[in-house]
C-alpha cells in the first residue's frame, strides 16, 4: 500500500498542480489528505489535486514520487480508476 504524487504538470488557476492517489484505497488516500492538510475539495473520483508547492511536504510526509505514467499504471492495477467514460456518466 503506498500513496503516490506524480509531477506538477497540470495548470489550472494560474498555478501547476500534482496529482495524489492511492494504490490501495479511497479511504487511506483521504486519511492522508486530511493528515496533510490537504482539503476534500481537492478530490476528484480517485484522485486529489495538488498544487505545486505541496510536492515537497507531501513527499516528506511519505508520499512515494512517481511520475506521471507510473501513477497512472498503479492506480489502474488497482481498480480504483474512474475511466473518462465514467466520469461522463457520473
Amino acid at each position: 500500500m503506498a500513496i503516490l504524487i506524480d509531477d506538477a504538470r497540470w495548470p489550472a488557476h494560474g498555478r501547476l498542480w500534482a496529482h495524489l492517489v492511492s494504490d490501495a484505497s479511497i479511504e487511506e488516500l483521504h486519511r492522508f489528505a486530511d493528515a496533510n492538510g490537504i482539503p476534500r475539495r481537492g478530490f476528484d473520483r480517485d484522485h486529489y489535486d495538488v498544487p505545486e508547492d505541496a510536492v515537497d511536504r507531501l513527499i516528506a510526509a511519505g508520499a512515494q514520487h512517481v511520475t506521471g505514467h507510473e501513477l497512472v499504471r498503479r492506480l489502474i492495477a488497482s481498480g480504483l480508476r474512474v475511466t473518462a467514460r465514467e466520469r461522463r456518466t457520473r
